[in-house]
């Protein structure tokens, strides 16, 4: 996917320098979604999610399981907030705390965090992989966890008792999309996303390879690898460290470019498996520096896209995804800074929300940031419609601008004019509701 250049005329007619175009990410070409395509899309991986009883409304899945043929590479990414819950630190050690290593399964239960619980919480965590190890047929340590919901309530264990047997009992190939619904808590709808790519021509002919994957965020979101959890799985050939490689430059550059609130969970975790299952029996594993593992690079990245702008996309009380385009930054570093000052700005999501071109506040907002530019060099476009040039005003229809507030998805594009770094963020508009559901959120 690429950013298309911004118009060069605005809404009233006059002639206005367009702003560089930002190049997407991850590179131009996009690999073929899978229609309904989700965890398990991938081969080797069976998932199922049932009602265990950590929520109290009836039948409301809250028990996710995925689980791998066979153990597999498998690579993860924690939230760095330091007071992390005690699946965090579970996974952390099961995956030899380097990130990475072999598992063959994932439990995830939604309801409870397991978060600020000391040494029962942790106690409960390694229980919890220990049952799942026993209802899977593996040893606890192949077995990760993650918990997400309320903090600072200890993990009832009982429910694992009875609900992983019964997730045992339902895993499937098509049960990808009831365990996205499973790790859903203030999400008003499952993330799910899948990719193919060939094996053609880098050195696995007839081989189509699949990167699949789920997620839940919807609110406490600002990753730092939020109430993030995302399983990740692919049958593509990887060894563990390349695998773990490939997962830090993807979750840089999705994951940790959405922002709901600015709040970083307890729980952020993020985990990668590959089972290999599509490549032929003795095959070689993918080579870090080859064309195969770029074509896979590009999937990954592919996937963690799409579930960081479903995450966004439903943030709390959210009507509209917000994107923020950030071009010309002296640094990298600046071109964050000043993405993230806009999208975290309670200003400009406020005016999103009022369908309010008003871009002083982005200018405020990139002004404070720290980034280092000139005013008179900087330019914003808000729906390619250009309102700053030289840090001045444009004119431009207010009535056109009201229309173009009416699509789904705002884009904000700004150009320092300081430099040549530039970089995505992803968050959504403030609303009223955003402030009803986490007013009585343990209620």
């Amino acid at each position: 996917m690429t950013h298309q250049t911004n118009s060069s005329t605005s809404a009233t007619g006059g002639s206005v320098a367009p702003l560089r175009p930002v190049s997407a990410p991850f590179g131009a070409t996009v690999p073929p979604p899978v229609e309904g395509g989700g965890v398990t899309s991938a081969r080797g991986f069976r998932a199922a999610g049932v009602h265990a009883g950590f929520r109290k409304e009836v039948g409301r899945l809250d028990l996710a399981l995925v689980v791998a043929d066979q153990p597999c590479a498998c690579a993860a990414a924690f939230t760095k907030n330091v007071f992390c819950s005690a699946p965090v630190t579970v996974s952390r050690g099961h995956l030899d705390g380097v990130g990475y290593g072999t598992a063959r399964a994932v439990v995830v239960n939604s309801g409870n965090a397991n978060a600020a619980t000391g040494a029962i919480g942790l106690e409960a965590a390694e229980e919890t992989a220990r049952l799942a190890g026993e209802a899977v047929g593996c040893p606890a340590d192949e077995v990760l966890v993650a918990s997400t919901g309320v903090i600072g309530v200890h993990l009832p264990l009982a429910p694992f008792g009875t609900g992983l047997p019964q997730a045992v009992g339902q895993l499937s190939a098509e049960g990808g999309a009831q365990a996205a619904r499973a790790i859903m808590t203030t999400d008003t709808r499952p993330k799910e996303a899948a990719v193919t790519f060939s094996g053609d021509g880098v050195g696995y002919e007839g081989c189509t390879f699949t990167v699949g994957g789920m997620a839940k965020g919807s609110g406490m979101i600002m990753p730092n690898m939020a109430t993030m959890i995302a399983v990740i799985t692919t049958d593509a050939p990887i060894v563990p460290n390349a695998l773990h490689d490939a997962l830090v430059r993807a979750v840089d550059v999705s994951f940790n470019k959405v922002t709901v609130d600015s709040d970083t969970s307890t729980n952020d975790s993020c985990f990668l498996f590959a089972s290999g299952e599509a490549a032929p029996q003795g095959a070689p594993s993918f080579d870090p520096s080859g064309l195969a593992f770029a074509r896979f690079e590009q999937a990954l990245h592919a996937v963690c896209q799409d579930l960081a702008r479903a995450m966004a996309a439903d943030g709390e009380g959210a009507t509209r995804l917000v994107t923020v385009n950030m071009s010309g930054a002296a640094t990298d570093q600046d071109a964050d800074a000043a993405a993230r000052a806009v999208a975290n700005s309670p200003l400009v999501k406020t005016a999103v929300f009022g369908h309010d071109a008003n871009w002083g506040r982005i200018a405020a907002a990139i002004g404070k940031s720290g980034a280092a530019f000139r005013q008179e060099d900087a330019a914003i476009d808000i729906m390619g419609m250009p309102v700053c040039r030289g840090g001045l005003t444009v004119a431009f229809d207010e009535d056109e601008a009201l229309r173009r507030f009416e699509e789904a998805e705002i884009v904000i594009d700004v150009d320092l004019g300081a430099g040549n770094s530039e970089t995505t963020v992803w968050t959504c508009d403030f609303t009223h509701d955003y402030i009803t559901i986490n007013g009585d959120y343990r209620s």
